[in-house]
């Protein structure tokens, strides 16, 4: 628990210093400025006397209570303050300086030195690298920074970067939004993102919680920290430094689409954590997090005064995946009691020029009374015959008594200064452009299907059979990349449940004639071959042969064309397989993330699937929602309900098939791909087959 390292008794500054220009200097005058109520202690060898209180030489000599130490002194001398910190009996400790990990090897073992210091003596640090914390509402500021603080509000801020922090706290204070608390994590030695986020979720000051993010140092306890914390808090975070170096190394389609950015945007959503792409989304989706109430469904109406921003508003929702509500006639009946005979009634409903005060504010109330209404998005640019102003002094009463969640589209400058000050003041979101007002209503819909989506673990599947899944693997040839051969491949994700086709391997032209015979016409040929990442590249692949001439041929072909690329030692021979009936081709796959574990992937099949990028991906071990879900952002997801002339596939069994490769390579660690492309989705109700299967070993 970090309960008292936010809430400490007594507070001491380790390199207190009486020069103004000094880090040491600046978190002295913010604590003691900050209306702290706790004991402030200073300390430096040198003495003497600093905002009318006396400068301790040493830890050893400052009294009692203690339990926050603020260091602030060069890197090298920090191993030895914690020591003395540790024998004092603080428990805590804040580690401002830099010179540790983030500067090299030798940065990187000052900093072990120090971590092994505080476990020996059960001190907990946030840093090294970091400019503190501060707490508006205790209060405290255990930061450096310039003053003035952020004023109080409800959002908590935890940051990576010390600067961002600094910007974050006057961009605030300029928006006229205030701050429940701030933390720097720093290079987070001991404690990290997912330690303050749990204890900053027990706090009653905060609604949200805000994140930039750099990176985690455990993605699954991050997870697990998070994941507790959104069933009760909405976090929003953004997350920096993503790239896409390395992709084109691999040699899975899945391997090349599982980068760094979808494993993190799989984390967020198994944690339940709201992702924003930029800066200004994360503090207009806190904003109404914190101040609006959740709407029921995503049916939105539109009040404006003009039709051009009623336009702009309806193709932003659109954009956003919500809908136009459609107005009962009792509420288009009552808006035309008092609006002009020309303004629009349907949805957006535009009042014309002309709307005042009252307009809006009996429009709002006709809307927000409409059980067909789940949220209202007021659009008001400078009004000609009032001002902005008098209209947010008329609708701001209707906004706080109301059940549902109202976002105000403020557009314009510095006509509308004014009001925005009386919309922030009110704690009622305002944004200049419709665009933002749309986006952050889609997330409080977001945030209501999250609270309502069902909690479920992972599921026990049967037809499981672990130690024969073992024996494939270990009896299979592996090659130079690490991929097990592709028969036992499909043997090995057979043994979990998941179905091939009929299949037998030839080694001569004569087999592979018998092998067809046995399994019946038509069929398909398939070279076997260690290192070939993709066999239809070079011919590795013939279809719907229909005779024993055909298979002859066919053999003949791949085998020649496949020994102009592939080595002759590699090649193990040609796959026959039954063809399977026509049905949805789909791709399904795993890739082992170093951060986070298992990352499943589902989307649209085939050899162009890199070009489409049509794919989702999830964290395993799974839960059918999940899958589900994941499933549904796809339009591969979405074609398998049937689409034109294509019937309905098997949904259930596609789904059937992502639960049991999660559950795989959960079993087999060292399993670190898996690829089965295509997946056939047949009929519904007549299941899904795996048509080729690739699967690479840790090396």
């Amino acid at each position: 628990m970090l309960d008292t390292f936010f809430s400490p008794r007594g507070v001491a500054v380790i390199g207190a210093s009486q020069n103004p220009t000094k880090l040491g200097y600046g978190t002295a005058r913010n604590l003691v400025v900050s209306s702290y109520r706790g004991s402030i202690y200073f300390v430096n060898p040198r003495g003497g006397r600093l905002f009318d209180q006396p400068i301790y030489p040493n830890v050893a000599s400052v009294p009692d209570p203690v339990d926050l130490a603020i260091i602030m002194i060069p890197a090298a001398s920090v191993p030895d303050v914690l020591e003395e910190c540790g024998q004092r009996g603080i428990r805590f400790a804040i580690v401002g300086a830099g010179g540790f990990r983030e500067t090299g090897p030798e940065g990187e073992a000052l900093e072990q030195h120090c971590l092994d210091i505080a476990r020996s003596h059960n001190v907990r640090v946030l840093g090294p690298n970091c400019i503190g914390f501060l707490d508006t509402h205790l209060p405290i500021n255990a930061t450096f920074l310039p003053l003035p603080g952020p004023i109080p509000g409800d959002i908590a801020f935890l940051s990576h970067s010390g600067a961002i922090c600094e910007a974050v706290i006057d961009w605030a204070r300029g928006q006229g939004f205030g701050l429940s608390r701030l933390v720097s994590l720093g290079n987070q030695m001991d404690l990290n993102e997912g330690d303050m986020l749990s204890a900053i979720a027990t706090d009653p000051n905060t609604r949200v919680v805000a994140m930039y993010m750099e990176g985690v140092g455990d993605g699954p306890t991050f997870i697990r920290q998070a994941k507790a914390v959104t069933r009760e808090k909405p976090v929003v975070a953004i997350k920096v430094g993503l790239s896409a170096a390395g992709r084109a190394a691999v040699a899975s389609h899945t391997g090349a689409l599982a980068g760094e950015d979808a494993a993190y945007e799989a984390a967020f959503r198994k944690a339940g954590v709201i992702r924003a792409r930029h800066s200004e989304e994360m503090f207009d989706w806190a904003q109404a997090l914190a101040w609006c109430p959740l709407p029921s469904g995503p049916r939105i109406a539109i009040l404006t005064n003009a039709g051009g921003p009623g336009a702009i508003a309806a193709d932003a929702l659109e954009s956003e995946d919500l809908s136009l509500a459609e107005l009962t006639e009792a509420t288009r009946d009552q808006l035309k009691e008092f609006l002009p005979p020309a303004a629009s009634l349907r949805n957006p409903i535009d009042m014309l020029a002309g709307a005042g005060p009252r307009e809006y504010a009996d429009g709002l109330r006709a809307l927000l009374a409409d059980d067909a209404v789940d949220g209202v998005i007021v659009i008001l640019p400078p009004p000609p015959m009032t001002t902005a102003a008098e209209v947010a002094g008329a609708i701001i009463p209707v906004i706080r008594l109301a059940s549902k969640p109202v976002m105000v589209a403020l557009m314009g400058e510095e006509l509308i200064a004014h009001a925005a000050r009386l919309f922030r003041q009110s704690h009622i979101p305002d944004y200049r452009f419709p665009e933002r007002a749309a986006s952050a209503m889609r997330v409080l819909v977001e945030r209501s299907r999250q609270l309502e989506a069902p909690e479920e673990i992972s599921l026990k599947l049967d037809n499981i059979n672990l130690e024969a899944a073992k024996e494939s693997i270990n009896q299979g040839e592996i090659g130079k990349s690490g991929f097990l051969d592709s028969l036992e491949s499909a043997k090995v994700v057979q043994r979990y449940g998941i179905k091939i086709p009929s299949e037998i391997l030839a080694e001569t032209a004569e087999q592979a004639v018998e092998a067809a015979n046995q399994l019946g016409y038509p069929v398909a040929l398939k070279i076997v071959a260690l290192d070939v990442p993709h066999k239809s590249d070079f011919g590795g692949v013939v279809l719907d042969l229909h005779s024993p001439q055909e298979v002859l041929e066919g053999f003949e072909n791949i085998l020649g064309m496949t020994k102009v690329k592939v080595p002759e030692e590699q090649i193990r021979g040609v796959l026959v397989q039954k063809m399977i009936p026509d049905g949805q081709d789909v791709i399904v796959g795993v890739v082992r993330d170093d951060q986070f574990g298992p990352l499943v992937m589902f989307g649209s099949g085939g050899v162009e699937v890199e070009a489409l990028e049509d794919v989702a991906f999830a964290l395993a071990p799974l839960t059918h929602h999940e899958v589900e879900e994941m499933v549904e952002r796809t339009w591969a997801g979405q074609r398998l309900r049937g689409y034109r002339s294509l019937p309905p596939a098997d949904r259930e069994a596609v789904i059937e098939v992502l639960l049991r490769l999660g559950q795989l390579v959960v079993d087999l660690p060292q399993i670190v791909e898996v690829e089965i492309n295509p997946l056939r989705a047949l009929p519904e109700g007549n299941g899904a087959l795996a048509l080729d299967v690739r699967l690479r070993l840790e090396r």
